[in-house]
């Protein structure tokens, strides 16, 4: 994540790094009908092409003014500004589209309208293998489990196991742990541990690498294979 100023410069720099090293670059902020709001013709600017009031982006708009009985200005003219071959992003929330031009997706800075573009797009996305994750309590601090904890990590590279402290006001300190795979298998572990939830830190660690050494064998539970 960038969190880049309203300078041209800046938005350029940023988006042309950032689209090049991603599937996808959001953006949010930037596209609204103040002299502030650059984003939009930045970005035409990082992909080299003219930004021009665009038909499909100044109907939506006359027609939401018709809706909301607000009137058409300059400054609400300016948000149908559209790089060139670029595609719009619907808005349900207050009309003005946002867009999408390569791998750059464009969107307002308002919460509640960014969300309206997120649903927009997000079926439109080509994702992968999903990242699953489990957290699990530990019942021990973190100093009691830490080297376990990376004798596990060391042993099973396709699980990211992280420990994140945190004081309990009735146990007092306590751990945490976060397991992250794209295999549901691998993530079996967790129910181990929250099986064991009020055992030692040496058993909980015991249940860790029981529960993967039956996920290298092939066992699964019923809620994996669903």
């Amino acid at each position: 994540m960038r969190v880049v100023g309203d300078e041209e410069r800046a938005i350029i720099d940023a988006l042309n790094a950032l689209r090049r090293r991603y599937t996808y670059v959001f953006t949010t902020g930037g596209i609204g009908p103040t002299h502030g709001d650059i984003t939009a013709d930045c970005v035409a600017k990082a992909f080299g092409v003219p930004i021009d009031s665009d038909p499909r982006a100044l109907a939506i708009l006359h027609e939401w003014m018709k809706t909301t009985g607000a009137e058409m200005n300059e400054a609400r003219l300016r948000m149908t500004r559209i790089p060139k071959c670029a595609d719009l992003i619907l808005n349900k929330v207050s009309g003005a589209p946002g867009f999408w031009i390569g791998n750059v997706i464009v969107m307002a800075g308002v919460p509640s309208i960014m969300q309206a573009m997120l649903d927009e797009v997000a079926p439109k996305l080509k994702i992968g293998i999903r990242m699953l994750s489990e957290t699990v309590r530990a019942d021990a601090r973190e100093g009691d489990i830490g080297m376990q904890l990376g004798e596990i990590a060391k042993a099973n590279p396709a699980v990211a196991i992280g420990s994140y402290p945190f004081f309990d006001p009735q146990h007092g300190p306590n751990t945490n742990v976060v397991l992250r795979a794209r295999d549901a298998q691998k993530l079996a572990l967790a129910k181990r541990c929250r099986e064991h939830a009020g055992a030692s830190a040496a058993s909980t660690i015991k249940q860790v690498n029981f529960a993967l050494s039956r996920r290298k064998q092939g066992f699964e539970s019923p809620r994996e294979r669903q």
